[in-house]
């Protein structure tokens, strides 16, 4: 479905002028949200096993298999204009949320795989790891559409707590966003009331924007990594506006694979990945971040 080209038309049709809507929808991204419950078809599967390749052995880290999350039959789930997720086959997500959050920052990716199985792969039921309480509740999920900004601008609003949680990096792009978007609060409004979450508890997220703490650690990898290799030199003053400036920059490079909580949601997961990586089918370049959750 053309979302953009059924975005475009809702604000024309109320007046907002094209201009604004060009720049507004530069920012604007649609999530997928599995939830369980009823009303739709399924489109994956939480918990349970996983359905993998017929002789492949089930994903490990050293000897120790990696916690299945969750699995998405792709050719199910809505299509989101320039998101690249495969056109057919599944994605299945394992995680070890302790140990991933352990090795947090390390470059150690053992603990977090993401495989996709193609549509034409025979496949059949994994055998259940030998391990007490390994294999988690099993339940289908469903999808919904879900309209996405950068926190910077989701962050804003007219409280002004809120405008002093962005940096001033940050609040110069929300200062030039209103300037140049008179009708801003009309344009959010919009996207919200065509793609708004139904009000169950969401169990996973598909695509969208990365976590802003996931970019910020990327940048600040990134950063340091420039600065080691010779090519940059970053005065100590000048650190965090530069990470800031490279979170920006970041943001368009990155999106969200997926985001969930593990653990009776004491922790949290995030796959991210580059958009190049994800559109040349590059699934083994996602990165992992498992953090406690707020």
């Amino acid at each position: 479905m053309d979302h953009q080209g059924q975005f475009r038309r809702a604000a024309l049709e109320v007046g907002i002028p094209d201009d604004e809507l060009s720049r507004f929808t530069d920012h604007l991204r649609l999530s997928i949200r599995l939830s369980g419950g009823s009303g739709g078809a399924p489109v994956g599967q939480f918990g349970g096993l996983p359905r993998l390749p017929v002789g492949t052995d089930w994903p490990t880290a050293g000897t120790s298999p990696l916690p299945f999350i969750f699995s998405v039959d792709c050719a199910a789930l809505p299509r989101i204009d320039g998101f690249g997720l495969p056109a057919d086959g599944s994605l299945l997500f394992f995680l070890a949320h302790q140990e991933d959050h352990l090795a947090g920052g390390t470059g150690d990716r053992r603990y977090a795989r993401v495989v996709y199985v193609p549509a034409d792969t025979d496949t059949e039921v994994a055998e259940e790891p030998s391990i007490p309480n390994f294999v988690g509740e099993q339940y289908d999920v469903r999808a919904t559409l879900v309209a996405e900004l950068p926190p910077w601008i989701a962050t804003h609003d007219d409280d002004e707590d809120d405008e002093d949680d962005l940096s001033p990096f940050q609040q110069q792009l929300v200062r030039d966003l209103e300037r140049d978007l008179p009708h801003l609060e009309e344009l959010r409004a919009l996207a919200d009331d065509l793609w708004s979450p139904d009000g169950g508890l969401a169990s996973a997220d598909i695509g969208g924007y990365a976590d802003d703490e996931v970019i910020r650690s990327i940048a600040e990898q990134t950063l340091a990594g420039r600065e080691k290799a010779g090519e940059i030199v970053v005065p100590v003053a000048q650190w965090y506006s530069q990470v800031e400036k490279e979170k920006h920059r970041l943001t368009s490079e990155w999106v969200s694979l997926a985001r969930f909580s593990v653990a009776d949601e004491f922790y949290y997961g995030s796959f991210v990945i580059r958009h190049d990586d994800l559109a040349a089918g590059r699934l083994d370049e996602a990165l992992s971040v498992t953090d406690f959750s707020e």
